[in-house]
């Protein structure tokens, strides 16, 4: 008798136990399925039905999924410019953010000034950093061009230009690298000193330094800049609109329809096809097929760098 009484009393134990570590969860788990589970659940089943946001869905098996892979013909170049993008603008932005944190934690006067004007222009907003930078390098208008000519530079069209398009949105993302500054600061100024001592006193230089000392304690942190910057570029939808809409001149009012991409579709991404299916032509289900194929190529990503580290941090790690 004593022994079911211990026996029914550890069950009881354990199911308190329980239920207090799900009152702990709850708070995540409610987020979870109210902004993530049910939106990809909804997501997966719409992707299988015709649905216009006015009538019921009705089913129609795998043709959104046909139409979006094999017939929709801005599909390749949006999904082409939304790789470009990741790969050139976060290895460009996780180099020159690391590069003008190890600039700034090395000044010796001043740092105050540049810290602020490094960080800047990262606290303007999207659309409203996008208009000034479109302005700055208006071809006909624009001061850069103007400074280029002067000093006899041929001048690209920049955002006119297919071929210098997606550039100039990766100069832009350069231009407010301000978040991802702190950030390296933070991670450089936490490298013990005394590894570096201990460096110089075995004779080795700056690059030395930097390979065998700062980066394996920063490699973490250029980890999560990669993998965040992937996330983020993968929703690249702002800049990208509003820089071609304001190259393209065209003036935009009550009831105007927004074709993205200008010039050619060389600014087109991804997230702007969704928009532009889902709001626009009320193609909800080809849009759901585009969003769970940016997610899946995401999330491949994402896992792949988790997994292999994309050679950003060393063997001991």
């Amino acid at each position: 008798m004593a022994t079911l009484t211990n026996s029914t009393a550890l069950r009881r134990k354990a199911r308190r136990e329980r239920l207090r570590t799900l009152g702990f969860l709850s708070p995540w788990l409610v987020g979870f399925s109210v902004f993530f589970g049910y939106p990809l659940i909804a997501t997966v089943y719409f992707s299988f039905m015709h649905y216009n946001q006015i009538e019921a869905p009705t089913f129609v098996g795998l043709r959104n999924w046909r139409y979006v892979l094999e017939q929709m013909p801005l599909f390749g170049p949006a999904l082409w410019n939304t790789l470009w993008l990741v790969v050139v603008m976060v290895a460009l932005r996780v180099v020159f953010g690391l590069g003008i944190g190890l600039l700034v934690t090395r000044i010796k006067s001043g740092v105050g000034f540049f810290r602020t004007a490094f960080y800047l222009p990262y606290l303007a907003p999207p659309v409203a950093a996008t208009v000034a930078f479109v302005f700055l390098l208006n071809p006909g208008t624009g001061p850069v061009n103007d400074i280029l000519g002067k000093v006899g530079i041929d001048a690209p069209n920049w955002f006119n230009d297919p071929a210098w398009a997606k550039p100039s949105l990766v100069l832009l993302s350069l231009w407010g690298i301000g978040d991802l500054m702190v950030i390296f600061m933070a991670a450089l100024l936490d490298v013990p000193r005394d590894q570096y001592e201990a460096a110089e006193l075995d004779g080795a230089g700056a690059f030395h330094k930097f390979r065998y000392v700062t980066w394996p304690s920063i490699t973490p942190i250029v980890m999560f800049a990669v993998v965040t910057g992937v996330v983020q570029t993968m929703q690249y939808y702002t800049q990208a609109l509003v820089a071609g809409k304001l190259a393209s001149g065209v003036s935009i009012g009550p009831g105007t329809v927004i074709q993205p991409g200008y010039p050619d579709h060389s600014t087109l991404t991804v997230p702007q096809l969704v928009y532009s299916l889902g709001f626009q032509n009320f193609n909800t289900g080809a849009a759901c097929v585009l969003s769970l194929v940016l997610f899946a190529i995401a999330m491949a990503v994402t896992t792949l760098l988790m997994r292999r580290r994309a050679g950003l941090l060393s063997a001991e790690d």
